[in-house]
């Protein structure tokens, strides 16, 4: 089985690093609207971390896992 999901890293008030992960992003998912969406969660200032406020993109990737079960 192969799961992915796009992780969103961004930097808060601390410079330190935090990140938001969503299952089964898109395939056709562009950086166009990667960015658009990381830039208005800033903007919306929704989340909450402790080190502050969502500031700035620090970057954002799709990771691939791949499972394998065995029937024991």
């Amino acid at each position: 089985m192969l799961s992915k999901k796009l992780e969103l890293i961004f930097k808060n008030t601390m410079d330190r690093k935090t990140r938001i992960s969503l299952d089964d992003p898109r395939e056709d998912l562009t950086e166009v609207e990667i960015t658009s969406a990381m830039n208005n969660i800033i903007t919306q200032n929704i989340f909450e971390t402790t080190g502050g406020d969502l500031v700035s993109i620090a970057g954002a990737r799709i990771i691939t896992t791949q499972i394998q079960d065995f029937s024991v």
